[in-house]
């Protein structure tokens, strides 16, 4: 296994292209995370536009994994502004190349999320997924809670509507 590199992203110039590519790599793939296949370019655009918008406010942070100077995984956190929940955060979008999946890339960039957040002196980390997704199995691993299951909550690309699975990992 050639060697991973995590890295924080501020502005995601430098990166756009290679954060499209995994997009639609993932979406293509069949993950759940928002958006149906097939997805277009002006989709994906506005998409990262938006994102790095949220990095410079400061609403969002984004880290990625980079192998063989390519961007393979990433993932983000968006930062909750109200008053009474400074201390907690969303995880959102981990994406890993179908590449390069099996590598451990996904901990990894979980671990990251962690660190930073347990720096940063959140206490509540919260999540969603596809019920019944790969992607449970991940987070159970790494002791986040499974809450419950909102049925029929997203629709997927072949038409059909999923549950999501709600998690939450206390953390200090």
């Amino acid at each position: 296994m050639t060697a991973i590199e995590i890295l924080e992203i501020h502005d995601i110039q430098n990166s756009q292209h290679h954060l499209s590519d995994l997009l639609q790599n993932t979406v293509d793939g069949g993950a759940s995370i928002g958006f149906l296949s097939p997805i277009t370019n002006s989709e994906i655009l506005d998409y990262w536009n938006e994102v790095n918008d949220e990095l410079a406010n400061g609403t969002r942070k984004l880290w990625v994994a980079i192998q063989n100077r390519n961007i393979v995984g990433s993932i983000q956190l968006s930062m909750v502004n109200k008053k009474n929940g400074l201390h907690r955060a969303n995880i959102e979008k981990l994406m890993v190349s179908s590449s390069v999946r099996k590598q451990g890339i996904a901990t990894l960039l979980m671990n990251q999320l962690e660190s930073f957040a347990k720096i940063n002196k959140l206490h509540l980390l919260i999540l969603d997924t596809r019920e019944g997704d790969i992607s449970e199995n991940l987070y159970q691993k790494l002791r986040f809670i499974r809450v419950g299951v909102i049925p029929n909550f997203g629709l997927s690309s072949s038409g059909t509507y999923d549950g999501t699975a709600i998690y939450y990992k206390n953390i200090q």
